[in-house]
């Protein structure tokens, strides 16, 4: 569902779309996000709009939530959580994490980290030998998919995170993204999963308000296709920990074809931090070609040292991220 604050006519949206995870509480979401974003308008120096973040006068606030379509009954361990189509996607993501992490660690000269993907590296080989596949099946490949997830969960800035003990109960929210774009798991109408959580994201948006967007993870990948089917303005757009520029597995699956910023964006500014596990290919200027107005991503890190940085939150209180997001607010 989406839940945000009342409407006024000419009254700017600002719009938040999560990524990968478990289920989530809408308002309880809505809160959190427009908290530690409020805390980021206050460290960029835009202390005057702290209370119309946080009470949602300066824009109709939305959470768009579409974690409960995730959700398969039944599912217990990681296993249940991941069918063996859906598998050779979630591999392909492992394999493009462990590679692009190698090279940024070795780009880095961070010899621990080099070695601590080495050995996820081992495990990952381990799990797709045809002996592992063919001979004990998805239980085993899983197994050591998980330990190569694990040995990931060790890189610095991850080592202390608490949302997952192992790599094993990490590997089915990760699938969510191949889930996403296999383009499947249609309901009793025929929409398929990606349809479905398009039309979550875009429910109640008015295209004759300006509308910024904040988005995140897998929720930047939902954001590209939905933004493209958007009539509206969106003077901003920020995607933060962005998988877009994934090769195989994510850039060369996006709809519309090339990949290019959606028309109505006429500004996109893109964020990594360098301890974010999901973030493959940063720079997606590179790999995106500009729409008619001329507009493109603009990439910069925002670091920010926590314990588990693949969450919007700690996106957000980066004074980066929410100044130009004050600033837009301000100027409509």
């Amino acid at each position: 569902m989406i839940i945000g604050g009342g409407t006024l006519a000419g009254k700017p949206q600002l719009l938040f779309i999560h990524g990968i995870g478990s289920a989530r509480t809408s308002d309880m979401e809505l809160r959190e996000w427009s908290t530690f974003l409020a805390n980021g308008v206050r460290a960029a120096g835009h202390a005057d709009l702290v209370s119309g973040i946080t009470q949602a006068w300066a824009a109709e606030t939305r959470f768009a939530n579409y974690s409960d379509l995730f959700y398969r009954a039944g599912a217990q361990g990681a296993a249940d959580g991941i069918s063996e189509e859906e598998l050779p996607l979630l591999l392909a993501l492992l394999e493009e994490m462990i590679q692009e992490l190698d090279h940024q660690a070795e780009s880095a000269g961070d010899r621990r980290s080099v070695e601590i993907i080495r050995s996820a590296r081992a495990e990952f080989r381990a799990a797709v030998e045809p002996e592992t596949v063919q001979g004990q099946g998805l239980l085993e490949v899983v197994r050591r998919a998980g330990n190569a997830a694990t040995f990931l969960l060790q890189l610095p800035g991850l080592r202390q995170a608490a949302q997952w003990t192992s790599g094993v109960q990490l590997l089915p929210v990760l699938s969510q993204v191949g889930r996403y774009l296999a383009r499947k798991e249609p309901d009793a109408t025929g929409r398929g999963l990606d349809e479905r959580i398009r039309e979550r994201v875009l429910s109640g948006l008015d295209p004759s308000r300006p509308l910024v967007v904040i988005s995140h993870s897998l929720g930047t990948v939902v954001a590209y296709e939905a933004l493209h089917m958007y009539t509206g303005r969106v003077p901003l757009w920020i995607t933060l920990g962005s998988p877009l520029a994934m090769g195989a597995l994510v850039l060369q699956r996006l709809a519309p074809r090339p990949p290019r910023t959606p028309a109505g964006v006429e500004r996109w500014l893109n964020f990594w931090d360098r301890d974010d596990i999901v973030v493959a290919r940063p720079r997606l200027e590179r790999w995106m070609e500009a729409n008619a107005l001329g507009v493109g991503p603009v990439t910069a890190r925002a670091d920010t040292h926590g314990l588990w940085t693949h969450t919007a939150t700690k996106y957000l209180a980066h004074k980066d991220v929410a100044g130009p997001v004050a600033e837009t607010l301000k100027n409509l």
